[in-house]
């Protein structure tokens, strides 16, 4: 048994570790079928998982089998694949090699890391005093922010692009994983 990480970046890397290891299997299942999908369709598929954690948090019961650990795992890996998707456009044959996915996604999570590690040097890791709730919301908040960013073709006056608010979306799911495995047990 591994020795339990006891920093941020510590337990940032074994959550993303987690996070890729699904990915990982999810694509020897699934190959990457999710090369088809538009941004929309990725932006969905996050809001979909975020309701469903807000909808346990709020109500206190899932009534499917499955806690809301493993969505918080799917945000990671669909905001991955959602900025993979905006560098590299759908596509109407969804294969890859395997190997050429892992490095995007690999080469995505590194940069979602090295965008914390910078804004948790300026606000002196104040995520770890919040509520996965608000994590939550916050990733709710920034879907919803890409949403119109989507309906507006990708157009802001001042605001960051989709890709900020998705790189932002897999700093908070991997501080809500970081909370449920390392503070809440």
């Amino acid at each position: 048994m591994s020795e339990r990480p006891q920093n941020t970046d510590q337990q940032y890397k074994h959550a993303a570790e987690v996070c890729r290891e699904i990915f990982e299997k999810k694509m020897h299942d699934y190959s990457t079928a999710w090369r088809i999908l538009r941004t929309e369709s990725v932006t969905d598929q996050i809001f979909i998982k975020a309701r469903r954690i807000r909808s346990i948090q709020t109500k206190g019961v899932a009534l499917v089998n499955e806690d809301i650990r493993p969505e918080f795992i799917g945000i990671v890996n669909y905001a991955a694949m959602g900025l993979i998707q905006l560098e590299l456009g759908p596509s109407d044959d969804p294969e890859m090699s395997h190997e050429d996915a892992l490095k995007l996604y690999t080469a995505q999570v590194t940069k979602a890391k090295s965008l914390m590690d910078n804004k948790n040097h300026d606000y002196d890791e104040a995520w770890r005093s919040m509520r996965i709730s608000s994590l939550t919301d916050l990733i709710l908040m920034k879907l919803y922010r890409i949403k119109q960013i989507e309906d507006n073709r990708g157009k802001t006056l001042i605001s960051e692009g989709i890709d900020a608010n998705y790189l932002d979306i897999i700093n908070y799911a991997i501080f809500a994983l970081i909370k449920l495995e390392f503070e809440e047990a």
